[in-house]
């Protein structure tokens, strides 16, 4: 499974595009609505909001 290492949003007209950049070397690069950036923002929210406790918590760094 690729690794995260970095990411760009970048607005072209009236769609977005986001580059993700992964461990290899490689970019992903996906075209995406406003409203579909719009709900992958809401649901990355909704995540961390549910994490959150877990992820302050002294001494354990593992979510």
């Amino acid at each position: 499974m690729a690794t995260l290492t970095g990411f760009e949003i970048v607005r072209r007209g009236h769609d977005y595009l986001i580059h993700f950049n992964i461990d290899d070397g490689q970019t992903v690069e996906i075209k995406s609505t406003f409203e579909q950036l719009d709900l992958i923002a809401e649901e990355i929210d909704r995540q961390l909001d549910r994490d959150e406790e877990t992820a302050l918590a002294p001494g354990d760094d593992t979510p």
